[in-house]
């Protein structure tokens, strides 16, 4: 059943594609090359970002094992005992 978490990676990392395909046409259409530099970096960051989100998912899929699956267990054995 966790494994089917792997899968929901692909709508916050679409949403960045789509995010960076809008800076890329605004980046287009503007004059300022310190504009088109911060749309540049800017775009690169959130590809980066959309990569790392899909990696998460693609090892969440492969392994079953969330990475964050010990501390959300320890978090609530420490709520079952108070």
């Amino acid at each position: 059943m966790i494994r089917l978490v792997g899968l929901f990676t692909i709508i916050p990392s679409s949403l960045l594609l789509t995010v960076v395909y809008f800076i890329f046409f605004a980046n287009s259409k503007t004059d300022s090359a310190a504009l088109k530099t911060f749309g540049a970096v800017l775009s690169v960051f959130l590809v980066i970002s959309a990569a790392m989100i899909l990696s998460v998912g693609v090892y969440i899929l492969v392994t079953g094992h969330h990475p964050m699956e010990p501390f959300i267990r320890q978090m609530l054995q420490n709520l079952m005992w108070e």
